[in-house]
């Protein structure tokens, strides 16, 4: 079989040195880093099936208001599917022609996916306090495909990244990232960002991370 679709997390073989694009070493073992079509040749290389970010429950998303009904924020998610947030999901009760008052067209927003129904009709939610309007800061858009690399093993790299940049980031599984500090920090922040999404198929990418910062930091004193 030279080829099959594979989900990250998947071990594709115990032999480090055929580790090709799309896939990661951990433990001497590779692992596919996508959704995709895995090619087993010399190298093993994961080709992306999934060319959108497709939603799924429980996912942090960054999204932009692009339309208001009489009970429904719609937004844009980077997807082939708006997400629809609906008054109820707002944290504080308000009425329905106060809506374009707490969020207009065009305002960002760090949300949650709380459901996708079978036809897909995406349903969002605030109800959380990380969760809310974006008013300072910026946000930057990476491939939705280089988040898992970005976030890291229970969330070891993007720990990492935010106590050595010394900045406020969410990241979006839809590939919007959310960075808020100083000017200095945030651009090394997006300098670490650039080289992860670059850099997220290959070999011993925190070793290089760290160091990286190290070079960064020592440059700046």
């Amino acid at each position: 079989m030279d080829r099959k679709v594979v989900v990250p997390g998947d071990l594709l073989s115990e032999d480090a040195k055929r580790s090709g694009e799309g896939t990661y070493i951990k433990d001497g073992s590779v692992y596919s880093l996508l959704y995709g079509l895995a090619n087993y040749r010399d190298k093993i290389n994961v080709i992306p099936l999934a060319g959108k970010y497709m939603p799924a429950p429980g996912d942090n998303v960054i999204g932009v208001v692009k339309d208001i009904t009489f009970s429904n924020w719609i937004v844009d998610i980077n997807s082939p599917y708006d997400g629809l947030l609906h008054i109820s999901e707002f944290p504080k009760r308000i009425d329905s022609d106060e809506m374009s008052k707490y969020l207009r067209i065009g305002s960002s927003i760090m949300t949650r996916v709380k459901d996708v129904d079978p036809t897909m009709k995406v349903e969002l939610t605030l109800n959380d306090r990380k969760l809310g309007p974006i008013r300072t800061g910026q946000v930057i858009e990476i491939s939705h495909t280089r988040v898992p690399r970005l976030i890291g093993k229970g969330g070891s790299m993007i720990s990492m990244l935010k106590k050595e940049v010394n900045c406020s980031i969410f990241v979006g599984q839809n590939g919007r990232i959310w960075i808020n500090g100083c000017t200095d920090d945030t651009d090394l922040a997006l300098k670490t960002i650039a080289l992860i999404e670059r850099e997220a198929h290959t070999n011993g990418l925190t070793d290089r991370i760290v160091s990286f910062l190290k070079a960064e930091k020592e440059a700046r004193s």
